[in-house]
């Protein structure tokens, strides 16, 4: 549990260090972004990940990310696809929906990024209906058709096994997603 604060605190910590680094790019990129082409983009992605709080061991997933560039640095996105976490041994697995909307900014060189995802993840297995808030801070790169990146993602509402067997509420995973995209 400590481990999971640990990680939560560290990884905002990056987040607030690398908008810092965005402000100051800022001044170069609004001369450049003058004479970009908006336009869609959509990008297939898997992801991958361990989940933090018992009884859940792994997630693994599948999305579909459309992105609409505001600018050459900014984006904004609309995820959905379907997630899985899994228990081991059992059939008690969460399966579930999510749609997320968020904001990306690449902070250096057009291909590393920063993205704050928030939405909502739908419940759809083992009779399980609830729903949760999601949110979903991530770092990654970009090139034209290739899209990796780190994420911490959040679910607050779905069930976990506290450490005194009890139920309680607050699932985190750190996932790794690859994706494949091109322009529409």
């Amino acid at each position: 549990m400590m481990i999971s604060q640990k990680l939560k605190v560290a990884f905002s910590t990056l987040i607030v260090v690398l908008f810092a680094t965005t402000t100051f790019a800022q001044t170069n990129s609004d001369t450049m972004s003058k004479n970009y082409d908006q336009g869609f983009r959509l990008g297939i992605g898997v992801n991958a990940g361990y989940v933090f709080q018992n009884p859940y061991d792994l997630a693994l997933g599948a999305d579909a990310r459309l992105q609409y560039d505001l600018s050459k640095r900014y984006s904004v996105t609309l995820t959905t696809g379907f997630s899985n976490l899994f228990v081991s041994g059992k059939k008690n697995d969460l399966g579930f929906i999510p749609v997320k909307l968020g904001f990306k900014a690449f902070v250096w060189n057009d291909q590393f990024y920063i993205m704050g995802e928030g939405g909502a993840a739908f419940a759809v297995t083992n009779h399980y209906d609830k729903n949760s808030l999601l949110l979903a801070p991530s770092i990654g790169y970009a090139s034209k058709s290739i899209d990796i990146s780190l994420r911490y993602e959040h679910y607050a509402n779905f069930p976990k096994l506290n450490d005194n067997g009890t139920i309680g509420k607050g699932v985190g995973q750190l996932g790794i997603r690859v994706a494949y995209g091109f322009e529409l």
